[in-house]
């Protein structure tokens, strides 16, 4: 075996973006040029450096029997059980020292070979050509073809094709292509996920008849004022466009202006057409729509845009970034059913097929170039090269093959230079040349804080008062800035339970026209499935450098099962306002769309008495234009109805299938209350009774010497006590480059999580049983002084808790109620907020009604173990032999182990059950925000140590 000279790898580490390619074009499918999918089970072998094994693997005739296979589309390091290597994750440090262009010398290399034969119907190689396509390689790859060297390319999540008609054979053609792990485009590549090298996307051999379609750019804009399209085609090889519904016969490069419906987010209207060539015909799917930034607004036909959106890694918890239709189609059908209508394609091109689901479905995109060269940071962005003109040319083909690819989807009405890239005259360059080249569609970049090159002013987890001081036009900086519109680019942080504060975010976005909206970070956790821990994530593969779970920051768990997260965003940006002022027998519906009318919606009401409900109808509502509004009168409640607290609950449904979601399918609610709560009351009665070292109060069964609660009728109860603890969530820890307070962290360094309980007395009275108590952290000064009265009528017990601070206490805390144990429970029903859970700033997703639930069944399986399951506003519940009242309302957790063991479990699969249910009965709990990356939760969300009271009343279930 001989090895490679370092001069016959130089490619690796070369600045330039490759060579051999063809230039870049649109992507579609002919209709009746023949292809070939060249996926499949592929023969791979794994070499520690990049010359670590000669090329003689390319030559036909190669036996390369006893090397592994792997699948392509796929990442060779989740493929083999950890015998091919393992996944890093780092969120910007580059796991390789920064030294451009050069990388490691140990640089995972994997050569791949793949045989095939032409298919029968191939036509005769002697007609026309034929093009291989790479859709996706990270992040860096030599190709041969029958033992031709055909090129070599970076831009992992950029398109490659190569000319091989003269190369092809009928029979034993030999694909051999050597992708290597890190390669200079790895320092354009540092965008906060998985390094994953492989063939991830689709290898297709595509015919090219003599007289093929080449490029293409179809234009199709829509004036709003004549309510016309105006199309026109233009094209490398001369032909004719055809739209049947729109009666359009042209040629290329002609025009027509038609009465059309416009395409939009909300109506995805497009229009099938045809383009054919001498050589081919090539399907079109049209959408008339027009960008502009017009007003100092983004605006598509006409109108101001809110875009309501996530950010989106591609993501599959087993195979990585190689993703399949369906699960695309399963992203998009989730979006849609959850009232999203934007996607930023953080931090790279998608998988083109999702695009033609955009379109079809209807979402607006932000198609971010392949760009992120993060960890420049770490030395002030010296050598940043997207300031080196050496780079300029990889950073426009970059550009140019993301534009060149996705130009004639309607659902991409802005280009993103990419991301966190710092400043330079790449970027400038890039800018320039995608302005030149489509002047339909705006440009994004975060990044270039005065916006001298983009068309919008862009900023990431800008805080709700910074973000209201934009939409004023108070912020400062360049007056070209202030001209421009506002978007977040990345906000409410979705890591863990979380985010909070959105329903903040989206009135300031309701009230400020300079705030056009924001994308949420972002759709899926990132979790690889794992056999011992579930879900992996940072430093679970032994990476030397990595970043924990920062990866697993979505509204998706990894199995895309929606988080609570994902249930409050829909609740929080819903396109149809619910809402009325208690007792005044009218709701006010607002049309929040942008486009659409409310024809494709049905609305109905319910009355509910104590959960249960009464009585329902259909609620008539007059058509509104977007943005309009009206009160609509309610029913009288129904003359039979039982008294008790009343809801009228109004819903808005589909009211036909549409592609995206059945009919019936809830797009928006709201509740009005009808009859307040009637608060619980229990009259002292039962007197405490001392017999042999035990207190009987009612049902209740004490210790005499300490006060604690061991029973309530014939159920043991682990004695309840004031808890203020909870296993912090990723956004009560924050961030380590974050100067906020980040309250985690001071709840640990003030002993919280360590409170010790001191009895001052238990005094037994008449009516009463009083047990005087302090709970403070060691080593510290502060703490609640705390009194539990309990009190009976004989039936039921009553507690009272009273707390008041003592000290100076800086800092919120966490929790405040209390928690006791029950032997036995699984069954939970509550009256109150569900059916998941809720916190102060997270809660409007929270529907009051009558719930059901087991112990398993409240916990939210969060990948890295955290304070999760609350229910909000409960009224009463009922577990474990128990019934439960509040007074005020209250939150109900109950889990089968400790808040200290799940503060201490990293994963899921380290939380066994301890044989006792732990139920926390609280008072309020500290806001949730999302400090894992973005601002913590506003001061109204804080629980301050003050002076508190609240009251539980315990009955056995019926």
């Amino acid at each position: 075996m001989s090895f490679r000279t370092t001069a016959e790898t130089a490619y690796v580490e070369d600045v330039s973006p490759g060579s051999g390619a063809l230039p870049p074009r649109a992507w579609y499918a002919s209709s009746d040029a023949t292809s070939l999918s060249l996926n499949g089970r592929w023969r791979f072998r794994l070499s520690r450096t990049a010359d670590a094994e000669d090329d003689s693997f390319a030559a036909e005739g190669y036996d390369a029997g006893d090397w592994a296979e792997v699948s392509v589309p796929g990442h060779w390091v989740l493929q083999g059980n950890g015998v091919l290597g393992s996944p890093i994750y780092t969120n910007h440090l580059y796991p390789f020292p920064v030294d451009p262009p050069r990388v490691p010398t140990e640089n995972p290399t994997g050569d791949h070979l793949r045989i095939f034969d032409l298919p029968a119907d191939w036509p005769d190689l002697a007609e026309g050509g034929a093009v291989l396509r790479f859709d996706g390689v990270e992040s860096c790859a030599r190709v041969w073809l029958n033992g031709t060297e055909i090129g070599e390319f970076k831009g992992s999540r950029l398109p490659h094709e190569f000319a091989v008609g003269s190369l092809l054979k009928t029979v034993d053609n030999v694909l051999a292509v050597r992708v290597h792990q890190w390669s200079a485009g790895s320092y354009l590549e540092d965008q906060d996920q998985w390094w994953l090298p492989g063939i991830f996307r689709d290898v297709t051999l595509l015919h090219r008849p003599a007289g093929a379609a080449a490029d293409f750019f179809v234009h199709a804009s829509y004036d709003h004022l004549s309510g016309t399209g105006t199309l026109r085609v233009d094209s490398d090889v001369p032909g004719r466009v055809t739209v049947p519904d729109l009666g359009i016969a042209l040629a290329t490069g002609e025009s027509a202006t038609v009465p059309v419906q416009p395409w939009s987010a909300e109506v995805p209207r497009l229009y099938a057409g045809e383009l054919a060539t001498e050589g081919e015909r090539v399907p079109l799917r049209i959408g008339f729509r027009t960008v502009e930034l017009s007003d100092g607004l983004i605006k598509v036909n006409g109108r101001r845009v809110l875009f309501k959106g996530v950010n989106r890694h591609e993501w599959h918890p087993e195979r990585g970034r190689a993703l399949d239709l369906d699960t695309m189609r399963e992203d998009v059908l989730l979006m849609k059913r959850h009232n999203i209508n934007a996607v930023r394609t953080s931090h790279y091109p998608p998988h083109p097929a999702f695009l033609d689901l955009c379109d079809e479905y209807g979402l607006w995109v932000i198609d971010e170039c392949d760009l992120e060269t993060h960890g420049f940071t770490e030395q002030g962005w010296r050598d940043n090269p997207v300031d080196d003109d050496r780079w300029t040319p990889a950073l426009l083909d970059r550009a140019s093959r993301m534009v060149e690819r996705d130009k004639n989807h309607p659902s991409v009405v802005i280009w993103s230079l990419g991301n966190e890239a710092g400043t330079g005259r790449g970027l400038t360059a890039m800018a320039e040349w995608i302005h030149d080249r489509d002047t339909s569609r705006l440009v994004h970049y975060e990044g270039d804080i005065d916006c001298r090159d983009t068309d919008m002013y862009s900023r990431m987890y800008a805080s709700h008062a910074e973000v209201e001081r934009i939409g004023r036009h108070l912020d400062g900086g360049t007056r070209r800035r202030r001209e421009l519109p506002f978007v977040l680019c990345e906000y409410a942080h979705a890591m863990g339970n979380g985010p909070g504060g959105l329903a903040d975010y989206q009135r300031l976005f309701e009230a400020h026209e300079r705030l056009q909206g924001a994308f949420v970070w972002e759709w899926i956790d990132h979790g690889i499935a794992h056999p011992e821990l579930g879900y992996a994530y940072g430093g679970d593969f032994g990476e030397e450098l990595h970043d924990g779970n920062f990866v697993c920051d979505g509204l998706l768990f990894p199995d895309r099962q929606p988080s609570p997260g994902l249930v409050e965003f829909k609740k929080v940006i819903e396109p149809v306002g619910i809402g009325g002022t208690p007792g005044d027998g009218t709701v006010r519906i607002t049309n929040k769309q942008d486009f659409a009318g409310l024809s494709a919606l049905s609305f109905s009401w319910s009355y509910e008495v104590e959960g249960e409900p009464v009585e329902s109808g259909t609620l008539t509502v007059p058509e509104l234009a977007p943005g309009e509004s009206a009160e609509v009168k309610l029913p009288a409640p129904p003359a039979a109805a039982p008294t008790g607290e009343a809801h009228w609950t109004l819903r808005a449904v589909l009211a036909a299938e549409t592609p995206w979601a059945p009919k019936g399918h809830i797009v928006a609610w709201g509740q009005v209350l009808a009859s307040p709560r009637r608060v619980p009351s229990l009259a002292p009665t039962a007197r405490p009774v001392s017999d042999a070292g035990v207190i009987t109060l009612g049902p209740g069964t004490f210790d005499a010497r300490t006060g604690a609660l061991t029973a309530i009728g014939a159920v043991p109860v682990t004695a309840p006590r004031l808890d203020v603890w909870r296993a912090t969530t990723d956004n009560d820890d924050g961030a380590a480059w974050q100067t906020d307070t980040r309250y985690g962290l001071l709840w640990r360094q003030l002993g919280l999580h360590r409170m010790r309980h001191r009895l001052d007395a238990v005094e037994a009275g008449e009516h009463a049983l009083t047990v005087r108590t302090r709970v403070a952290p060691a080593a510290a000064e502060v703490g609640l002084s705390t009194v539990y009265r309990w009190t009976s009528d004989g039936d039921s017990l009553r507690l009272t808790v009273c707390t008041t601070p003592e000290g100076d206490w800086t800092v919120p805390l966490p929790r405040l109620g209390i928690r006791f144990g029950l032997s036995a429970a699984d069954e939970v029903r509550w009256f109150g907020g569900g059916p998941g859970e809720a916190y102060a700033d997270s809660r409007m997703a929270s529907t009051v009604g009558r719930w059901q639930s087991t112990v398993d069944g409240m916990q939210t399986p969060y990948v890295r173990p955290q304070e999760n399951g609350a229910r909000i506003d409960v009224r009463w519940a009922e577990l474990g032999g128990l019934r439960i009242e509040g007074d005020p309302e209250f939150l109900l957790t109950a889990r089968r182990w400790t808040t200290e063991q799940l503060d201490a479990a990293a994963h899921r699969t380290d939380l066994t059950p301890d044989g006792t249910v732990w139920v926390n009965l609280d008072h309020g709990q500290h806001g949730i925000g999302s400090q894992s990356c973005g601002p913590g939760p506003l001061p109204q969300y804080h629980l301050r140590a003050e002076p508190a009271e609240f009251s539980f009343v315990f009955s056995p279930a019926d």
